[in-house]
């Protein structure tokens, strides 16, 4: 069975002492869950969150990092640094890392290469726009993200990766996506893999949906059977909401 997971991401939100809250707000009202619980604090408050969290069952992780090991790149964080203040995990491609900093597949192939070479885990996001989706060209964007940055894999490294798809026209737009859209994606995707690779280890591969999970829809996307949970936003930053969508699950 595929594990469960909800992902908070924090973005660029959050000083150190509004973390320090935030996190003693989760571990007063965090359910017992079988799902796995994930944070994304930002770079300069991932080891107080990583101390605040190290005997509770939520899981600190990275936004983001750079490619190389080390080197003359002012202002990155490698996977080592990273791990040396005990992070395991981190997230990449997400959209506005993307539309914003300009990171495309070929770079971001080399940044999951970079964190599986250093024993990490990967949520890798990816997902179309809205003009991809009134173009009908949303299935051939996804696939072309899966392949360009991540089928170069061997089955082994998969056991690394979380996928989180991100409708990116679904978040801000004013659109909305329905859990059935979700479904209908998350489907799709998991037969890509399987055609690359085998069904069996599409079957094991846990696909998060990104698109703006709230308190009121998470448990009707949650409850479709290929998404295996959500990779949340600007719900995440208030516990008592981030607390109802892992009820939700």
């Amino acid at each position: 069975m595929r594990k469960k997971i909800v992902a908070g991401n924090w973005k660029m939100n959050n000083d150190l002492a509004e973390t320090q809250t935030l996190i003693s707000d989760l571990k007063k009202s965090m359910p017992a869950t079988d799902a796995e619980v994930k944070i994304a604090p930002t770079f300069t408050n991932l080891y107080p969150a990583y101390e605040a969290l190290k005997e509770n069952a939520i899981e600190v992780v990275a936004q983001n990092m750079h490619q190389a090991e080390n080197g003359a790149y002012t202002g990155e964080i490698s996977a080592a640094m990273l791990k040396s203040v005990g992070i395991k995990t981190v997230i990449l491609g997400h959209s506005e890392r993307r539309a914003y900093f300009g990171e495309d597949d070929a770079l971001l192939a080399k940044k999951v290469d970079a964190a599986i070479k250093n024993n990490m885990d990967v949520i890798f996001c990816f997902g179309e726009e809205l003009e991809d989706r009134k173009a009908d060209k949303h299935f051939n964007l996804v696939e072309s993200q899966l392949k360009n940055a991540l089928f170069h894999l061997d089955t082994n490294a998969w056991k690394h990766i979380v996928l989180a798809y991100e409708p990116v026209w679904a978040i801000g737009t004013g659109e909305t996506a329905s859990p059935e859209q979700a479904q209908e994606m998350h489907e799709f995707i998991r037969n890509t893999i399987a055609a690359k690779y085998s069904q069996s280890l599409a079957d094991e591969v846990p696909i998060l949906y990104g698109g703006s999970v709230k308190p009121n829809n998470a448990k009707e996307i949650f409850s479709k059977p290929d998404v295996d949970g959500g990779l949340i936003g600007g719900a995440s930053l208030k516990a008592e909401d981030f607390v109802a969508i892992v009820k939700a699950i």
